[in-house]
């Protein structure tokens, strides 16, 4: 279903992936917005990130990822009701320094997000999603 309980309206789920200094690289096609992040990971991306961590080349990836497998990176969680004190200083500075990496990442696919306004209010059919997200990053690459 192309409505996504999460934020109401309807759309569609993207995965995006950056160079780490935030080059977009690659977007997939787009699954229906009640898509979880790893649903639609493992249908497009993750089989080859499995292949680039084992050449060596780690991910960063968001909590959407949990249970990715290897090579995937994502910040621990802490237990459910209790204070970020609750982790042990080396987790929570190992989340710190995931979070700080990825957010070249995050900035990347916000601006796509901020410069292509139809990226944020499409009005076309959902499964048009995924058509309209690469030629942005097309676009993108283009504009700079």
């Amino acid at each position: 279903m192309w409505f996504s309980q999460k934020h109401k309206p309807f759309g569609g789920n993207v995965q995006f992936l950056s160079a780490p200094d935030g080059t977009p690289l690659w977007v997939s096609g787009v699954e229906p917005g009640s898509t979880p992040d790893i649903t639609a990971a493992r249908r497009h991306v993750l089989p080859a990130l499995y292949k680039a961590a084992a050449d060596g080349l780690p991910t960063l990836a968001d909590t959407g990822y949990i249970g990715a497998g290897i090579g995937i990176h994502v910040p621990v969680r802490r237990p459910k009701g209790q204070s970020e004190r609750a982790l042990d200083a080396d987790t929570r500075t190992t989340n710190t320094l995931i979070r700080g990496l990825r957010a070249l990442g995050e900035r990347t696919a916000a601006e796509l997000k901020e410069r292509w306004r139809t990226l944020k209010h499409i009005t076309v059919s959902p499964c048009r999603i995924g058509d309209i997200t690469r030629a942005a990053l097309v676009l993108n690459g283009h504009r700079k």
